[in-house]
């Protein structure tokens, strides 16, 4: 060891930093998710997607609302559509995109739970399993690793969360339907897609149903939703649900309230209808019952029960 005395000593101690200061991590990185509208690619287990954000100007990183877009795959839009709610809710908007290419409706609308064979895929094959790593991605990315998370879906994106509330455990603290073009009846008397029917028993036997009763669900339907277009399942399955989608959704709501109640199950549904609006996302996203699906308590009185399902009108 060499020793230093005298007034070098004291002028070496002037010029060479305190260890402490030597060793002070740098200062942290700001957070990767810009103000306003961006872009970014994340990779989800064996696929890397395209996710549209919106990051508020004062967010306040407490809360994530995840956006599924519909049937034309119009996530960028969707966000778009979902800048309100994020300024309004104080939410940081995540809108992924599912690609009919890679995604078409047997791994979109209906997750992946049954493989193009007609056997039942692993979890982790599921579409569902990709988005915690989407949502694990933009709280690492924002610096927002508390952040709680809220989803809403829109017509085939409400199905997808319909279904996924019945599958997966998605962490969120409430799951929002909106306008689904079918719905998944907690029977196994109705095939997959539209009930339980044909799924392996652990994918169909009472402790699934109960805990899809036990989701937080809320289903949101336009009053107005109840006619025909060009992207309505008109099956045989679908029309014995209802007419449109107004009906099918309700006869979703019926179908739990009425297990829940036969069983003695706990329902933790809602159902929230915005008055008037017809299969548009953007009138549902701006409506002032939005909050309510999202936040609000559940509906203290339901509508009076529908009559047979697909009975009357037609619908879209």
């Amino acid at each position: 060891m060499v020793h230093f005395a005298g007034p070098f000593a004291a002028a070496l101690l002037l010029v060479v930093p305190p260890l402490a200061a030597q060793a002070a991590a740098p200062p942290p990185a700001p957070p990767a998710v810009a103000h306003g509208r961006s872009e970014v690619r994340v990779q989800a287990g064996p696929v890397e997607l395209q996710v549209f954000l919106y990051r508020p100007a004062n967010w306040s990183r407490q809360r994530i609302l995840l956006v599924m877009h519909g049937v034309e795959r119009n996530a960028d839009e969707y966000r778009d559509h979902a800048v309100p709610m994020g300024d309004r809710f104080d939410a940081l908007v995540v809108a992924p995109k599912f690609d009919k290419q890679r995604f078409p409706s047997r791994l979109y609308q209906r997750g992946g739970v049954l493989r193009e064979d007609g056997t039942a895929a692993s979890p982790a094959e599921w579409t569902y399993a990709r988005l915690p790593e989407v949502v694990a991605a933009v709280r690492r990315d924002a610096a927002a690793p508390d952040a709680k998370l809220y989803a809403i879906g829109h017509s085939a994106g409400g199905q997808f969360l319909v279904r996924c509330a019945a599958f997966f455990d998605l962490g969120a603290e409430r799951i929002v339907a909106a306008n689904p073009g079918s719905v998944l009846l907690p029977s196994v008397e109705q095939p997959f897609g539209y009930g339980f029917g044909g799924l392996p028993a652990e994918l169909s036997n009472d402790e699934r149903l109960r805990r899809y009763l036990a989701a937080p669900l809320t289903l949101y339907l336009g009053t107005g939703d109840d006619r025909h277009d060009e992207w309505l399942d008109t099956s045989a399955e679908a029309m014995a649900q209802g007419s449109g989608r107004h009906q099918r959704g309700l006869a979703l709501w019926w179908a739990g309230k009425a297990l829940a109640a036969q069983r003695g199950w706990p329902l933790q549904w809602r159902l929230v209808e915005a008055p008037g609006v017809v299969h548009e996302h953007a009138d549902m996203f701006a409506h002032d019952k939005c909050a309510e699906a999202l936040f609000g308590a559940p509906v203290a009185a339901a509508p009076a029960k529908p009559a047979a399902a697909g009975a009357t009108t037609p619908g879209k």
